[in-house]
């Protein structure tokens, strides 16, 4: 298993000289759609690229608190600052909280996209647990979720609903059979603007590590850069994050964070009061 790490920006400039080698619940977002920025014209959404110290992920889903703030998720390790083999959340150091992050739009190996929103990491599952002490365990391999503020000058533009698919309709309940189908959208700039290609769909394989984690196969994989996607299930509930790629036994396949076992831990240990997530405002359907 290798971490899925975020692209480097700096990538952009190596592929160009040739260098690169090939709760249960949420609140319902239609009880305040009002607050949300149109779907048609929203551009921080599930899906978005964020940037932190130039490492691009892929956002997962919006969350807000008891103070009506509001939150993008993504993998914790997108603000990590280990290698591709440091799979241990607990042991791995990451930047601060506070560090800023940005929303993009359209990064991809040709351009650097433009900046849509701005924010600041507030909570990351292995900040975390180094500080409460944990050293091993399936938590610390595949507790692997952040959240990043959103500024106020940049909440206008926010919506909570996944591109293409619609939804969330609510978190899910963690476990699902092998053989589920599941819906994921990943804003990787390896793909090079290419957005008929950020949709997938797949099946879970099965989970492992006490429930913190699932496999999974999709057409195409996820890729560096998708890092922190979320995924839905086949009823459009948020079940999962992208966190890592597997190399054995089963090559290509994806690991999986089960969100509802991360989103339960930050509610109990962020400090975050009153944290959940947002339902989208479009409903969600498969089409694929």
């Amino acid at each position: 298993m290798r971490r899925l790490l975020a692209l480097p920006a700096t990538l952009v400039s190596a592929v160009l000289a040739g260098t690169l080698l090939g709760p249960t619940g949420g609140v319902p977002a239609g009880a305040a759609a009002s607050r949300w920025a149109p779907v048609s014209k929203a551009t921080i959404t599930p899906g978005v690229q964020m940037l932190t110290r130039g490492a691009q992920c892929t956002g997962n889903f919006v969350f807000t608190d008891a103070r009506d703030r509001v939150y993008v998720g993504y993998a914790a390790h997108c603000a990590g600052r280990g290698e591709a083999t440091d799979t241990n959340g607990c042991r791995t150091r990451s930047v601060a909280l506070g560090t800023p992050v940005t929303f993009v739009k359209g990064m991809s190996v040709a351009t650097p996209g433009t900046t849509v929103g701005r924010g600041t990491l507030a909570y990351s599952s292995w900040i975390t647990m180094r500080r409460r002490g944990l050293n091993g365990g399936p938590a610390c391999d595949y507790n692997d979720f952040a959240l990043v503020r959103v500024a106020s000058g940049s909440l206008r533009h926010v919506n909570p609903s996944v591109p293409f698919w619609g939804g969330p309709s609510k978190l899910g309940p963690g476990s699902l059979e092998a053989g589920s189908r599941i819906y994921t959208y990943g804003s990787s700039g390896l793909r090079g603007g290419a957005e008929p290609l950020a949709p997938k769909a797949g099946a879970t394989l099965g989970g492992s590590g006490e429930g913190w984690t699932h496999d999974a196969y999709t057409v195409t994989p996820g890729i560096p850069g998708d890092s922190g996607s979320g995924f839905l299930d086949a009823q459009g509930r948020a079940f999962g994050v992208l966190s890592t790629v597997a190399v054995a036994p089963l090559p290509a396949s994806n690991g999986l964070g089960d969100l509802h076992r991360e989103v339960r831990y930050a509610q109990r240990h962020s400090g975050i009061e009153g944290l959940r997530l947002v339902a989208g405002t479009k409903a969600f359907n498969p089409v694929l």
